[in-house]
């Protein structure tokens, strides 16, 4: 079997991503966003992970991941795989707000990765469904380039690792982040590249 690279990114901000909104209403990059990801692309080589060459890219059926793949010339295929969790009747509400009106509701599905109390998909679901893709990306030889949302990420990581469900909640992904995972037979191994350094004159 050949190894894979895969590069997960965590797609660009977004209005209802500042807001701390569950989904949202696929709004698209905001202004801000759209800077970031144009940055992104022509910083120089070797950071936010060494996006480096990539056989393969893929995005999320969002706008913003659509969007964050286009600018990082990537020509995405979308991959429902890599879609947002299903947020059900919470979509496009803030964290503030259901807090608020549910808040039993939301202590749940922040401590119990089964639950989903908003009638959507549970994090674990969610771990299910990407776990299964990430599998799959195994011993394909290929360069892959994926962008996605930070919960997608979050889970990604956890199931790469071996690691309980729950412990998404100890990995932060922020908007425009880089995850490198290389595949090693029956496991998959995290790398975390450095920054380029400058060089020094003579």
């Amino acid at each position: 079997m050949t190894a894979t690279s895969l590069r997960l990114v965590a797609h660009g901000h977004t209005a209802a991503l500042r807001r701390a909104r569950f989904g949202g209403t696929d709004d698209g990059l905001d202004e801000g966003g759209l800077r970031a990801v144009l940055a992104l692309a022509c910083a120089p080589e070797g950071r936010w992970g060494h996006l480096g060459a990539a056989d393969v890219g893929l995005s999320s059926p969002a706008a913003a991941a659509v969007q964050t793949a286009d600018a990082l010339g990537l020509t995405p295929t979308v991959e429902a795989a890599l879609t947002d969790c299903d947020y059900g009747h919470w979509t496009g509400r803030s964290l503030d707000d259901v807090a608020a009106d549910q808040p039993q509701a939301l202590h749940e599905w922040l401590s119990t990765p089964d639950a989903a109390p908003h009638g959507g998909e549970s994090v674990t679901a969610v771990r299910d469904r990407v776990g299964h893709w990430l599998d799959g990306q195994r011993g394909r030889g290929r360069r892959v380039v994926a962008v996605t949302h930070p919960l997608v990420i979050r889970v990604a990581v956890v199931h790469a690792l071996g690691l309980p469900t729950a412990t998404y909640r100890q990995v932060d992904v922020e908007p425009l982040a880089v995850v490198r995972l290389t595949d090693h037979g029956a496991r998959w191994q995290l790398r975390l590249a450095a920054p380029a350094t400058p060089r020094m004159s003579a």
